[in-house]
């Protein structure tokens, strides 16, 4: 069991860690570090903290496991701060959806300070909604979380953050840092990217259509309502291969498009069929 888990960060991500691991007593004490108090005073009142703190170096002194959940890029800056005040054998991880960045600054502070570890984690798991609000429980029971091991890491803290996230009832894959940002770049910020622009499109070429928008425009562009500050700092972190997938769904938009205005239906039916059948073979 932890002894100590802090946590940086207590939105969404931040919040259902600490739910989740209140709720199966993976840690004796958790700790939760926020920019204001009054925010995290919902989190001490339902239990989920044992304590709330502002100062980053006040909440993870003495803690054993330390996840940082801020925005992609705060974390950086947040990883430094943690890994000076950090206890001796600390072991520190992340939920951020971009890993070179942070991978990076953590071999920079490995070289200045070899006891303690970085092994990067990223739950495939969240909403458009943000807060502690609309944290849950149960957030990632069955969901997928990435771990992002380096050959730097010691094999021993790898396999314990992946048992800690399989505690929380998620389901643990291992992907290197660089293969991650190029599948999340693939189906996760590309699709927010075709979210953000099928809204516009529609506003500028019909405007008065969002009025009648039923279920299958709803829920093919939910995700166009995230933050768009959370948002604007994982697409900059991920930008070669965030760039490198809109290139590649340009280019099938544009396939479909010219078989479209080709009229030719045959080989239209033939490439839809094609992606039917990838669609389907999803589980």
């Amino acid at each position: 069991m932890i002894e100590r888990l802090a946590i940086v960060g207590i939105g969404l991500l931040g919040g259902s860690v600490a739910k989740a691991a209140r709720a199966h007593a993976v840690a004796r004490e958790i700790v939760g570090v926020g920019r204001d108090l009054t925010r995290l005073r919902p989190a001490l009142d339902d239990g989920t903290l044992d304590r709330a703190v502002t100062d980053v170096a006040d909440g993870v002194r003495g803690a054993d496991r330390i996840v940082l959940a801020a925005p992609v890029l705060a974390n950086e800056t947040l990883l430094a701060q943690a890994w000076r005040a950090a206890a001796a054998g600390a072991l520190l991880t992340d939920v951020g959806s971009t890993k070179r960045g942070i991978v990076a600054a953590a071999e920079r502070l490995a070289a200045g300070r070899a006891d303690v570890q970085f092994v990067g984690s990223h739950p495939m798991a969240g909403s458009e909604q943000s807060g502690y609000a609309v944290a849950r429980v149960d957030l990632f029971q069955g969901a997928t979380v990435v771990v992002t091991p380096t050959e730097a890491n010691d094999p021993t803290a790898v396999k314990s953050v992946g048992e800690f996230w399989a505690a929380l009832g998620a389901r643990v894959v291992t992907l290197d840092p660089d293969t991650h940002d190029r599948a999340v770049a693939a189906i996760s910020h590309l699709p927010h990217m075709v979210a953000w622009a099928l809204v516009d499109a529609v506003a500028r070429f019909e405007p008065d259509a969002l009025a009648i928008a039923a279920r299958g425009f709803k829920d093919t562009t939910r995700i166009a309502a995230s933050d768009p500050e959370v948002w604007r700092e994982i697409l900059m972190a991920n930008l070669p291969a965030v760039t490198a997938s809109v290139a590649a769904f340009r280019e099938a938009l544009g396939e479909l498009e010219r078989l479209v205005a080709d009229g030719d239906g045959a080989a239209l039916t033939a490439r839809l069929a094609r992606v039917k059948a990838t669609r389907e073979r999803l589980s």
